[in-house]
């Protein structure tokens, strides 16, 4: 396999994947986490208000969650539960899969000298697992929560990852199924692709930036001629 670094050929653009909902069918496992976290620090919440902040960084979920609720949390309690949610998300992972198309469509950038990188809101511990299930070395550019300082809908991720790339982030392409990673791509100044495998509606998507909305990773894949990568015929 050709590495994922390669420089890019005839000023095709990199593309910055967000990872859960957007190459990974993994959104619902991350929702159960929470509400599992959530549950055995005494905060009870509905599965439908945990989906709406799938995507943003887990201090800000919390943050955010909280505010719907009107409550407070003591220091403590909000320091274990990303840890939590950690713990929870990994006892689910034996049913996180790849979405169609995922692995074929890294497989193809690759192979066409397009670089690309891996910006996620996860925590590495949990989020380098996915690898394995995309067939991907385990030297590809992967950013997670880990490694910056703040993460979406802030733009640190996917800049992170540009930077990683040696490409300038106006010159790429993130891909992501929530509002979160579109306003964080707009606020890094790259363009946005919204997937709807994330469970967010298309006109959510193109009011929060997205340029193009393609079904999966399948359907970008298919589509590709329309986002700037030439491929031979």
């Amino acid at each position: 396999m050709n590495d994922s670094r390669t420089p890019v050929s005839g000023n095709q653009p990199a593309f910055l994947f967000d990872l859960d909902g957007t190459l990974l069918d993994s959104v619902y496992q991350h929702v159960v986490a929470w509400r599992e976290a959530l549950d055995e620090v005494g905060i009870p919440l509905s599965v439908w208000k945990i989906h709406r902040r799938i995507g943003m960084s887990g201090g800000l979920f919390v943050t955010a969650l909280l505010r719907e609720l009107g409550t407070t949390v003591d220091e403590e309690t909000l320091a274990r539960l990303p840890d939590l949610h950690g713990d929870a998300y990994l006892r689910h992972f034996d049913s996180v899969r790849p979405l169609p198309g995922a692995a074929e469509l890294l497989r193809t950038l690759t192979d066409e000298g397009v670089p690309w990188a891996i910006a996620t809101s996860g925590h590495s511990r949990y989020a380098r697992k996915a690898l394995d299930l995309l067939g991907v070395e385990e030297d590809v550019p992967m950013i997670t929560r880990d490694q910056v300082r703040y993460a979406k809908p802030d733009p640190d991720l996917f800049l992170t990852a540009a930077e990683r790339l040696g490409v300038d982030v106006r010159d790429s392409i993130v891909v992501g199924d929530s509002v979160w990673d579109l306003l964080a791509a707009q606020r890094a100044r790259a363009l946005g692709i919204g997937l709807l495998s994330g469970g967010y509606g298309r006109e959510e998507l193109i009011y929060a930036g997205a340029f193009r909305v393609y079904e999966d990773p399948a359907d970008l894949l298919a589509h590709l001629d329309e986002v700037g990568v030439r491929r031979p015929l």
